[in-house]
């Protein structure tokens, strides 16, 4: 099994992001950047399924669209047991603002049919936490015509295919890909990351990395959709103390309205 990791570089999930001052989207200026959460898991469960020798796994490989500081994040991945990278270098924003989910997914498309064959399983983050959107993963699916699993919280080998165990608004729900290549995006419950050791972090430095330009695929990179205005959330009104249960309950029946 040949596997396709896919690793986003993004603004740190414990930075307070800020609008930039002409409102045309988040300030990434001195910001750090880290791997998306969910790419982490997609590249642990990756990672494990490499372990596990009856999934027969002969590499697994990160893929990372963005400009050079991306390198540092694949070198996470790489660290954290992926055995080689893939850059698609360009300057364009990646948090939806330039480079959309449509984009993106046609740049898997080529990376498997032109430059890496043989691909028998994508994992991919169920979405990215600068735009949220999760179509990646669908979108990859629908254009190579294979099956897909989104939002998995379980991953077990099943004979030539795979039984997901999905998160859904009422619980879960056992599905089963009855062979593959497939499309499996990765929800939180699926795993906990490993931290990368210091001498994995030094073995990933050696490892290699391909790099192509954005230009060298002969995708349409057009957004499909614009953005208007981006502004920051109003800020929340300062909360009260109350004395006893009985002024809790008449300001929530009378002034916040929430009680009947």
């Amino acid at each position: 099994m040949k596997i396709l990791v896919g690793v986003k570089r993004v603004v740190d999930y414990a930075v307070k992001v800020r609008v930039g001052a002409d409102g045309a989207g988040v300030n990434l200026k001195n910001v750090k950047m880290s791997m998306n959460p969910f790419c982490e898991i997609a590249v642990e469960e990756a990672v494990k399924l490499k372990e596990n020798k009856d999934a027969k796994v002969s590499e697994v490989i990160a893929l990372s669209v963005g400009p050079k500081q991306c390198q540092e994040t694949l070198r996470t991945a790489l660290a954290m047991g992926c055995d080689r990278g893939i850059h698609i270098t360009t300057d364009k924003r990646t948090d939806y603002m330039e480079l959309q989910s449509d984009a993106i997914a046609k740049l898997f498309q080529k990376v498997i049919e032109e430059k890496e064959e043989g691909i028998d399983l994508v994992l991919v983050g169920k979405q990215a936490i600068d735009s949220d959107c999760g179509q990646v993963g669908p979108a990859v699916a629908g254009r190579m015509g294979w099956p897909q699993a989104t939002f998995a919280a379980k991953v077990d080998l099943d004979g030539d295919g795979l039984l997901v165990e999905r998160e859904t608004d009422s619980g879960t729900e056992t599905i089963k890909v009855n062979s593959l290549p497939a499309v499996v995006t990765c929800d939180l419950r699926l795993n906990t990351p490993r931290y990368a050791t210091l001498p994995n972090i030094m073995k990933a430095k050696k490892k290699k990395v391909d790099t192509y330009k954005i230009e060298d695929f002969d995708v349409d990179l057009e957004p499909k959709n614009k953005i208007l205005e981006v502004f920051e959330p109003p800020p929340r009104k300062e909360g009260i103390l109350v004395d006893d249960v009985n002024t809790l309950i008449d300001k929530l029946r009378n002034e916040a309205s929430v009680l009947q």
